[in-house]
């Protein structure tokens, strides 16, 4: 693990305290109650500890790599995650019957179910985690505020009152003010959460919340909280063991978010002084030691923009997505930890042996269109190319090149982890890594990150909450393409042709790499029609004598060189030169696209398909006749029926995908005509919802 050679780090038996009283028990085999990236997360670091790992897998998840890398794996049950990863008696009993002494719930899923950690004391196997008492007193937020409170925490004010009829929260929700936060008492990752402007939003923004909330945890309780604007979300990762030791392992900025849910995150926060990261650090050691904490937690405050006046908001009871890079700041392994904290050891460093050095960065890739709001999709990973990993770059995922994103878990595909000595040199190398993170099959979110990444706002360490908001034109610019990634791509098939000629001849030279340029002994003239934005181009090559000129449109011919590489990690690219500029690019071909990777990002060229192929439903959402899924999930609920009357806005159904509640709104005022039979059923993506009388 990266900076691990720190001077600080001690061996373990170096105690801060001793409680002779607490059990130790040794710790020799874990079940993960839990799927994809931080399981795998896990079992790297059971492995390195000599712990062997019981991986378990619903039935979408049968060849995950989670269920791959560990010692042995069970099947749990269905797809969906009700099915599957929430069955809390099932997955015990697997613990039981493997022989695990200890459960490690990851993040999400029973991380954070009280009810799961008492039935795991229950019957005597160790719930790597808090205590249930601290779960509860944490998990539901109207309670933590009042012993926060208490403990001399700063607290936001709200409604978290145990009266949870509409009339009483729009009464409160009246005394607060708006704008307003709805939030699940039990929620987490920006799941049963609403911002309200307008007092007439309120009833439908109160029951969206409630319906997710009741999908994601089990509970739809709510709380209310003056929205505070412009704020920054930063966190402190805590630390508790057995014995009453407590450390703070410095802050994280979480502040840039979408949909409420982190995207890109940062150690430490940036343009906080000295003193205030360790007032931060030290209220969220008081909150840990206020309800008896043990194991990692993080204790998330609302920091002021303007005046950095910070307020509690809710603490995590469990491992963040985000702990890498507090692992890269301060040299530690907190899965480590966890294990031995678990075992009844002390904390392996008391707070003055915690030293931070650097800076890190961790982007969350998903798969997800930015531009059409952020919507999240499934799919499979044709194509998946990451950067190295170094001591200073990490690649945390679950998945591989022909794997699928499922509908029915978050759609987060890897988190690209960078450190740097500092938060220039981290951001430079997290933008240059994001460049080199390449995947063809669905949409991902890398583009947006690199631009997010470069904006000159981000790079000044502005940020709060609504970062992407305030900066939308300028992180969604009108799409552009130049003439050199079109006449790199329309190369590049032309390049594919040749190689795939070469393969399939009765030749010798059986290598489509064997010469570093392309090479042709008579005339040939191609014409592609590339489509990019909506736009189409047409790129004419014309090859002649070994020689190759390419134009664009009716434009200038310009003479092309192009062949291919293969560096010293048997990676092979493209390498062009256009008029005597050159550069080097990935191209992938798929049936009907072509993707362009370039160190700014990825361009995907769409080649016309014959009418006869294209897709019936077109592009999904909504049209003038139909409504269609926009991506492929469940249709929980229709709220209409054939022959009812609608008007423009009206919700017409809700569609649950990735853990996500998007409701479907009727685009005009008319008259519907018939809905589909696939109520609670999954439904693709494009496939018609409800279709309207003309």
């Amino acid at each position: 693990m990266f900076l691990n050679s720190f001077k600080t780090l001690r061996s373990y038996s170096q105690k801060v305290a001793f409680n002779p009283k607490v059990r130790q028990t040794k710790i020799n085999k874990i079940l993960i109650a839990n799927r994809g990236e931080i399981a795998c997360r896990v079992v790297k670091t059971a492995k390195r500890l000599g712990v062997r790992t019981v991986a378990i897998y619903s039935d979408a998840d049968v060849n995950s790599m989670h269920t791959k890398s560990a010692d042995e794996a069970y099947h749990v049950g269905k797809a969906s995650s009700q099915e599957s990863y929430l069955k809390g008696e099932k997955i015990l009993d697997i613990a039981k019957y493997s022989g695990c002494q200890a459960i490690h719930p990851g993040y999400g899923f029973l991380s954070e179910n009280v009810e799961f950690a008492e039935l795991c004391e229950k019957k005597g196997v160790i719930f790597m985690g808090p205590p249930s008492s601290a779960i509860r007193d944490m998990g539901i937020k109207s309670t933590s505020k009042a012993i926060m409170d208490a403990a001399g925490v700063p607290i936001i004010r709200g409604y978290h009152g145990e009266d949870q009829s509409n009339d009483k929260l729009l009464a409160e929700a009246d005394k607060i003010g708006f704008p307003l936060m709805i939030k699940a008492v039990r929620g987490g990752g920006g799941k049963g959460m609403r911002i309200v402007h307008k007092r007439d939003e309120f009833l439908n923004a109160l029951d969206s919340a409630r319906n997710e909330s009741s999908k994601a945890f089990g509970d739809s309780a709510v709380l209310l909280e003056k929205f505070v604007s412009s704020p920054r979300h930063v966190e402190v990762q805590v630390f508790g063991d057995m014995h009453g030791n407590y450390v703070y392992l410095f802050e994280r900025d979480c502040s840039v978010q979408r949909r409420h849910q982190k995207i890109i995150e940062e150690a430490p926060a940036p343009g906080l002084s000295e003193d205030l990261r360790k007032e931060l650090g030290e209220a969220a050691v008081r909150a840990a030691r206020a309800v008896n904490y043990v194991g990692a937690g993080t204790v998330e405050f609302i920091l002021d923009k303007n005046d950095l006046s910070f307020h509690f908001m809710e603490m995590n009871t469990r491992l963040q997505v985000e702990h890498p890079i507090t692992e890269m700041i301060t040299g530690t392994d907190l899965v480590e930890w966890q294990i031995k904290v678990a075992e009844g050891g002390t904390l392996p460093l008391s707070q003055e042996e915690i030293i931070r050095k650097g800076h890190a960065f961790e982007a969350r890739i998903y798969a997800e269109n930015p531009r059409n709001d952020f919507l999240p999709g499934a799919g499979p990973l044709k194509f998946l190319s990451t950067p190295l990993p170094t001591s200073f770059i990490r690649i945390e995922t679950g998945v591989q090149q022909g794997d699928e994103v499922s509908v029915h878990y978050d759609p987060m595909i890897a988190k690209l982890v960078v450190w740097g000595n500092n938060r220039d040199q981290a951001l430079n190398t997290l933008i240059e890594s994001l460049g080199e993170y390449q995947i063809t099959g669905l949409d991902t979110n890398i583009n947006f990150l690199i631009d997010l990444a470069s904006h000159s706002e981000f790079q000044a360490g502005n940020v709060h909450t609504g970062f992407i908001a305030e900066h939308m034109s300028s992180l969604f610019p009108e799409l552009s393409i130049s003439e050199h990634i079109l006449l790199e791509g329309a190369g590049a098939i032309l390049l594919n042709e040749i190689k795939t000629t070469k393969m399939n001849s009765n030749s010798s030279d059986r290598d489509p790499f064997a010469s570093t340029n392309m090479r042709i002994n008579h005339d040939v003239i191609r014409n592609y029609k590339l489509i990019f934005d909506n736009a189409e181009y047409l790129v004419t090559i014309k090859l002649s004598d070994g020689e190759m000129e390419a134009k664009v449109n009716d434009g200038k011919w310009k003479q092309i060189k192009m062949g291919f590489l293969k560096d010293e990690n048997e990676r092979f690219s493209v390498r062009s030169s256009i008029n005597g500029f050159c550069s080097t690019f990935t191209a992938v071909i798929d049936n009907d696209e072509i993707s362009v990777f370039k160190k700014e990002g990825k361009y995907t060229l769409k080649l016309p398909q014959p009418k006869f192929l294209l897709a019936k439903d077109g592009a999904g959402g909504a049209s003038q006749s139909k409504i269609v899924s926009p991506m492929p999930g469940v249709l929980e609920k229709l709220f209409v029926k054939a022959g009812d009357s609608v008007k423009k806005g009206d919700q017409l159904a809700v569609i649950i995908a990735m853990k996500m509640e998007h409701v479907l709104k009727a685009p005009k005022d008319a008259k519907i005509k018939s809905v589909s039979g696939n109520l609670g059923k999954n439904i693709a993506k494009n496939e018609s919802v409800v279709v309207f009388e003309d």
